[in-house]
């Protein structure tokens, strides 16, 4: 049960609501099915009753008793809900023994979440914390590393001799919101404790840095809930938390911490709620003079037509309080915002929705420590492809290389302002578009974002360290760094996402405005081309080996596809392409062999590509949920057999510039340590 709630993905218990609709002879031929929702369909079957433990091992081969551990918990499921909301105390204490959470527990009684809790507390029902056995039992175990529980005496040992401080971390790490939070939280606590705090994580990822038992003076390995974060809470009574630097988990707790009257560190709750109210941000932007695309808020399918038509399309539409643009999409007609608005609303939306004018102009980031007057911004950085693709999914350049003097100093201006008027201590994320030479705001975020350890690495500016010093009243010049933008170092650096489509069926591999990689890698060098070469590789792309490339552009993308193909051209490479695209680029004088339509006799684009002669396929897709079949085939099989395959205009112009002016055999070492 503590697993299901760690997974951060709307899931509180064993009943989802996904089978209500179907009947038992397709759920039992679900089964057969092998995906992340099995353990969910077992325990459907079991609560129906329709197979047997013989039956579901047959078919899954889980070994009999785990499936009598998933039988045991529906069978406490069926006494809750039998109980008619009179629950005794033996039948509270042993459903709270195999942690059924508040929540799910008044859900089935008709109870609230708070007539449960008092309930627990009438009975004395709470949870102790244990100490995990790091030693496996061949002698006792000091690590302060605890685990809590419903049936045992409490191991923490009960002290205050220090201020304490609570680290809420990240949780589990997926697309969206990756080890960059980890990284942000463990720098965040070795600065406080040597500012002399005693230092408390909460997380529950055992892959993290944050989660090795010798990072803080106590770690609690507990789902990043309201109720298990309370249950620490009510044992180690902190002096104050820190949320801004485990990512959307850790922000979406603020509101609970602060009712079980736990300080928040940092930005308050409700300047972190102003950058998300789009009325209240909006009358922000209007005080400090910053513009922004033209949007509106929604909740219904009704009212995102209205706004969309009214804004005219294309129009980006995506939830609040996401991480990772988890969502998010580019709607280009009325069928896409009817589409994208039951996606989103498959879970009930306790925010508004957002709906902006989608401009097309050159996304810039920032990430800046404020101490509530001053701010120092390490760095800005540059996303090579246009607005519209997630900036998690775009390569970032540090220093920004095509921005006048006079929007860099825009782009500081507005950064000050911002987080003036949030009233900023500690770290703000801010998401730029420039688009004909005006300076917009996409979005604002008073916390640490994935960029933050790239950026303090390669300017060597500890900006975890210094925020974490800012939270605890620390002022930006008395730690020694004057305000402002700080001067550029003297490498480029450009951050590349490397992704795992290959591993992820049928999954779409085009880019868009919802995150999908699964990591990173960076380049740095001197010059931008070398920096550029570097970071491609490190992405996996090396290239060329046969040189033979497939394009496919939409029409809108024919000037940009001949100019790329020339250039592919002169370095010796032999273009097939789409019909429309072969006649674009013959017609301008770039030489390329139409392919057939995957449909069509062989050979056709598709025998190319499992012919594994192919190093490339430059496919761009159309925007919005209408996306070719053919298009879709051609990328899956090019990622599955192994071949590059890059689906924005502006990532295959960063490709062939490092491809030209590049020379693998010159390539200069640097140590990142060293990088200042």
């Amino acid at each position: 049960m503590k697993a299901l709630r760690s997974l951060a993905q709307h899931v509180d218990c064993l009943e989802t609501g996904d089978y209500d609709n179907m009947s038992d002879e397709e759920v039992l031929e679900q089964l057969h099915v092998v995906d992340d929702r099995r353990i969910y369909l077992i325990a459907e079957i079991l609560r129906r009753g329709i197979a047997g433990y013989d039956r579901i091992h047959e078919v899954t081969m889980i070994d009999e008793w785990f499936i009598d551990k998933i039988a045991i918990l529906v069978e406490m499921e069926k006494k809750i809900k039998a109980c008619g909301g009179k629950l005794d105390k033996e039948l509270l204490k042993e459903a709270k023994r195999m942690e059924f959470p508040d929540n799910v527990i008044a859900r089935w009684t008709g109870k609230t979440e708070e007539e449960i809790k008092n309930l627990r507390y009438e009975y004395g029902i709470t949870a102790a914390f244990k100490m995990v056995d790091t030693c496996a039992a061949e002698f006792a175990s000091e690590t302060p590393y605890y685990y809590s529980c419903f049936d045992g005496e409490n191991e923490v040992e009960d002290n205050h001799e220090r201020k304490k401080i609570m680290v809420l971390g990240s949780g589990p790490i997926r697309i969206g919101q990756g080890i960059e939070f980890d990284y942000c939280s463990v720098h965040s606590v070795w600065a406080l404790s040597q500012e002399g705090y005693e230092t408390i994580i909460v997380n529950n990822n055992p892959e993290t840095v944050s989660t090795d038992f010798d990072i803080a003076d106590k770690l609690y390995f507990e789902p990043l809930t309201p109720e298990d974060v309370e249950n620490i809470v009510r044992l180690e009574k902190p002096d104050g938390a820190v949320v801004q630097f485990g990512g959307q988990t850790a922000i979406n707790l603020t509101e609970s911490l602060m009712k079980m009257g736990v300080k928040i560190l940092g930005t308050s709750a409700k300047n972190v709620d102003a950058a998300e109210d789009r009325e209240v941000f909006d009358d922000i932007l209007e005080e400090c003079c910053i513009p922004r695309a033209k949007g509106d808020t929604v909740f219904t399918t009704e009212e995102a037509l209205k706004v969309a038509n009214e804004l005219g399309y294309p129009v980006l539409i995506r939830p609040s309080y996401v991480l990772g643009g988890q969502g998010m999409q580019i709607a280009v007609n009325d069928k896409d915002i009817v589409e994208f608005m039951a996606v989103i609303n498959r879970y009930h939306q306790e925010h508004p929705i957002l709906i902006d004018k989608y401009l097309m102009g050159k996304e810039i980031e920032v990430d800046a420590v404020c101490d509530g007057e001053d701010i120092l911004i390490p760095g800005i950085m540059e996303h090579i492809e246009r607005a519209g693709i997630h900036s998690g999914d775009s390569i970032s350049v540090y220093p920004a290389q095509t921005i006048s003097e006079k929007i860099q100093n825009v782009l500081v201006d507005y950064t000050r302002k911002l987080a003036r008027s949030l009233h900023v201590i500690g770290l703000i994320n801010i998401q730029f578009i420039v688009y004909q030479d005006e300076v917009y705001v996409i979005e604002v975020n008073p916390r640490s974002s994935r960029t933050v350890p790239y950026i303090s690495k390669v300017t060597g500016i500890p900006i975890v360290n210094l925020a974490s010093r800012v939270i605890i009243g620390a002022k930006i010049r008395d730690l020694g760094y004057e305000p402002g933008l700080a001067p550029k170092a003297a490498y480029l650096a450009i951050k590349m996402p490397v992704f795992s489509f290959e591993k992820i069926r049928g999954a779409d591999i085009s880019l868009g405005p919802e995150m999908k990689s699964t990591g990173e890698c960076l380049g740095i060098a001197k010059t931008f081309d070398e920096a550029l070469y570097k970071a491609f590789i490190g992405a996996g792309i090396k290239l060329p080996k046969h040189k033979n490339m497939i394009m496919t552009v939409r029409d809108e993308d024919h000037a940009d596809a001949v100019e790329i193909g020339r250039r592919f051209e002169k370095i010796g490479y032999h273009i097939f392409a789409t019909s429309g695209t072969a006649r674009a680029l013959n017609k301008s004088g770039v030489k390329a062999t139409p392919g057939r339509k995957i449909e069509q006799e062989s050979p056709n684009l598709l025998d190319l590509i499992l012919g594994h002669k192919i190093d490339l396929v430059i496919d761009i897709p159309a925007q919005g949920a209408e996306h070719s079949r053919d298009g879709f085939i051609i990328r899956r099989n090019a990622i599955e057999t192994g071949v590059n395959v890059l689906t924005a205009i502006d990532t295959a112009y960063a490709l062939i510039t490092s491809l030209e002016n590049t020379d693998i055999k010159k390539l200069s070492l640097i140590d990142i340590a060293k990088v200042q």
